[in-house]
């Protein structure tokens, strides 16, 4: 699956636009790399995200193209969650 589709279908983001426009400022790693809005997401995948002051880091758990609110929290696990207040 896509990853700006994953990050919405999981519910880290709102919008796929969203994920396109952080992929395309370089604010989208997926595994240690620059991702780009159309990469490839596995089970197992680290994603991190820089939201501003704001850095988290999800493990892709399962991928699934439709799944209910409360079961999206099943798909990701938060490794680590950061914010850089300067």
């Amino acid at each position: 699956m896509r990853i700006d589709k994953y990050l919405k279908v999981a519910r880290v983001l709102k919008r796929r636009t969203v994920a396109k426009e952080l992929a395309l400022e370089d604010r989208l790693l997926l595994n240690g790399k620059c991702a780009k809005a159309s990469s490839e997401v596995k089970a197992g995948d680290i994603i991190e995200i820089r939201f501003g002051h704001r850095y988290l880091t999800i493990r892709v758990l399962d991928i699934k193209e439709h799944i209910r609110k409360e079961e999206s929290l099943t798909l990701y696990e938060v490794v680590d969650e950061k914010r850089n207040d300067e």
